[in-house]
Formats: C-alpha cells, structure tokens, sequence
C-alpha cells in the first residue's frame, strides 16, 4: 500500500513517481517536491523555517 511522503524541506505532499527521492551514505532517504527544494536544503544549507515560500513556517 502506497503512503504518501511529505517533502522533507517545504512539507508539501509528494506523489507517487513524481519528486526526487536523495539518499544519503548512510542509507536514510529524503524525499523533495521539487529540485528548488532539493538544492535549497543540500546545496545551499537553507533553513525552511526562515523562507516565506515554503509552507513549513516557524511553528509547525
């Protein structure tokens, strides 16, 4: 049975066979909605909490 994955920057929902699935050396995975979430949290080190176009605001 399929669960839906959140985006591990932004928290928008991810759909099935769409969005970028990064896994790490380690084995553990992070799903993203989109590339621009994806280098925003590798890449750029950017905090979510802190841009207003990511859903996950300060507090949730």
């Amino acid at each position: 049975m399929y669960v839906p994955k959140r985006c591990a920057f932004c928290g928008k929902e991810v759909r099935l066979g769409s969005g970028i699935l990064f896994v790490k050396n380690d084995g553990s995975t992070r799903s993203y909605c989109s590339s621009k979430c994806k280098v925003n949290d590798i890449k750029l080190g950017r905090d979510s909490r802190k841009l207003k176009w990511a859903r996950r605001q300060k507090g949730q």
